[in-house]
C-alpha cells in the first residue's frame, strides 16, 4: 500500500500550464513516405532551436518546488489507471 505524503484538503491552484499546441501539416497517408529531404529539413529545424531553453528550465525548476504538483486530481487519476491495468506477470506462460 502506498501512503500519501501530501494533504488532499489543499486547495487547488489557480494558475494553470497552457497547453502545447502541436499543428498537423496535414499529410494524407499517400504523402507520408521517407524523404531525404524530409529528413535534411527536419535536422535544420532542429538545428535552429536552442539546446537549453531558459524559460522552460525556470518553469521545471518552479515544478520541482512546488510541493502541489502534480496536483491531488492528477496523482489520484495516474493512481487509478496504475490499479486498473493489468499485471503483466500475471499472465507469463
Amino acid at each position: 500500500m502506498i501512503n500519501s505524503t501530501s494533504s488532499s484538503d489543499r486547495t487547488q491552484r489557480t494558475e494553470s500550464v497552457p497547453p502545447v499546441v502541436l499543428k498537423s501539416p496535414g499529410l494524407r497517408p499517400e504523402t507520408d513516405r521517407f524523404s531525404a529531404a524530409n529528413t535534411a529539413t527536419l535536422r535544420a529545424a532542429l538545428a535552429a532551436q536552442p539546446e537549453i531553453r531558459p524559460e522552460v528550465v525556470a518553469r521545471g525548476k518552479a515544478l520541482a518546488a512546488d510541493p502541489n504538483y502534480p496536483s491531488a486530481t492528477v496523482l489520484q487519476r495516474v493512481g487509478a489507471i496504475l490499479l486498473n491495468s493489468p499485471d503483466p506477470t500475471e499472465n507469463a506462460d
